[in-house]
Formats: C-alpha cells, structure tokens, sequence
C-alpha cells in the first residue's frame, strides 16, 4: 500500500484550519497543523511533510520568515510550500514566491482548486526521471537526478519549480514556451491570473544564473520565453 502523503498546515484562523484539514483528509492526506509560526516551522524541520501550506500572517513568526527559513535549510529546501492568505496584492504575491514559495493562494478561496493545487504540486515533484540525467547548454551543466546545476563547474542553488522551468526551456531550446504552456508543465495546471507567476520565477531564475546565461532566456513579448539555442 502506498504511503499516504503529509501536509502541514500552517493557518492560525481556527474555521480556515479545520476546513482545509476536512478537504485534504478527504483525498487521503495525512495531515499535521500548527497555529502559529514557530510551531509551524518546527514541525516542518522535525517531521519534513511532502508539501506545507502556509498562512502569511501567523503569531510568533510570519510566513515570509517561516519560508525563508525553510529555503535556507537543506533539509527542507525542496519542501513544497503554497502561501495561503488574504493579502491578495501584487507585491505580497511576488515576495512570497521570490523566497521560494510553489504557489499563492489568496483567501477567500476554493477548497477544491486548492486541493487540485495540491496534487498537481505533488505529481509535479513525483514526476518520474527521465532517462537522460544529465543535460549540458554551453558550460552549464544540469543533473536531472539530483537537481542540481552548474556553470563552470561552481554550483548554483536552485528551487525545484526553478529548476523545472530552466530544464523545460532548454530541452525546447529555440522554440516559444507560452506562459500557459509553462503553467501546464512546471506547475501542473493552468489558472486564469497566474501566468504573472511564470515571470515572478523566470526573473529569480536569471538573477540566479548570471548575466551571461540570463541573456539565453528571452522574452517574446505578450507571448511567453524561450531558450536561445
């Protein structure tokens, strides 16, 4: 029998915690929750979850420091963590996903997109590895196995959804990926307003890449990206 997947909820408004926990055990979840930051992040770090839901506004520690925290520690950097608050403004949404959040959700929410979100997150980090494991583009070097990248032989320090995007862009490397098309196959789904997420990420992706391979992945304006060939 296959082990059932772990989510942690980190919520601290009582109402919103019992109803994602009713949904998600309803799919077969395990489930673990906290009510207030620092709890939050020590069963993160104590228990390691396949995937954390985490409110913004939390007592005892924000969930922008619970993130940053989490993607700052090896053991927990690959942890899927969805932002669930109701900050609904651009810029919350990009701080949270520049520190390395998945996804955001904003409150009021549906229980069903999330727990579609949810899975779509899961079967994206369960993906099977493909033959190939490992790619090269100019004199970067990606294992597909491990998820780690180099340039030059110096490691830089990638999200998995940053990887899975750098990985996507250059297997296509000269062709077009749309914003859509990105969504679909990095996130796993596609909703309306959220394509801004694919930039929120391409852009963390260049900075982390470095001026010369930033360059290699374009903008085609009101469309999408596409790796240089």
């Amino acid at each position: 029998m296959t082990k059932a997947k772990t989510i942690l909820i980190v919520e601290d408004e009582t109402d919103i915690l019992h109803l994602i926990e009713w949904h998600l055990r309803a799919e077969a979840f395990s489930i673990l929750t906290a009510q207030n930051g620092i709890k939050g992040l020590e069963l993160a770090m104590t228990q390691l979850p396949d995937l954390i839901i985490l409110d913004l506004m939390l007592p005892g520690m924000d969930g922008l420091e619970i993130c940053k925290a989490l993607k700052r520690n090896p053991k927990t950097e690959n942890i899927p963590v969805v932002m669930l608050t109701a900050k609904g403004e651009e810029v919350d949404r990009i701080v949270g996903l520049e520190l390395g959040a998945d996804d955001y959700i904003v409150k009021p929410f549906s229980p069903r997109e999330l727990t579609l979100r949810v899975r779509a997150i899961l079967r994206r980090f369960e993906a099977e590895k493909p033959e190939e494991t490992k790619i090269t583009y100019k004199d970067l070097l990606i294992d597909l196995d491990s998820y780690r990248v180099w340039i030059e032989k110096n490691e830089i320090t990638l999200t998995v959804t940053e990887f899975k995007l750098l990985v996507e862009l250059i297997q296509n490397k000269g062709r077009v990926r749309t914003r859509d098309q990105l969504l679909d196959r990095v996130w796993g789904y596609q909703f309306d307003g959220y394509a801004r997420t694919v930039d929120t990420h391409i852009r963390r992706l260049r900075q982390k890449l470095g001026e010369e391979y930033a360059d290699a992945v374009e903008t085609v304006r009101g469309i999408g990206y596409r790796c240089k060939e």
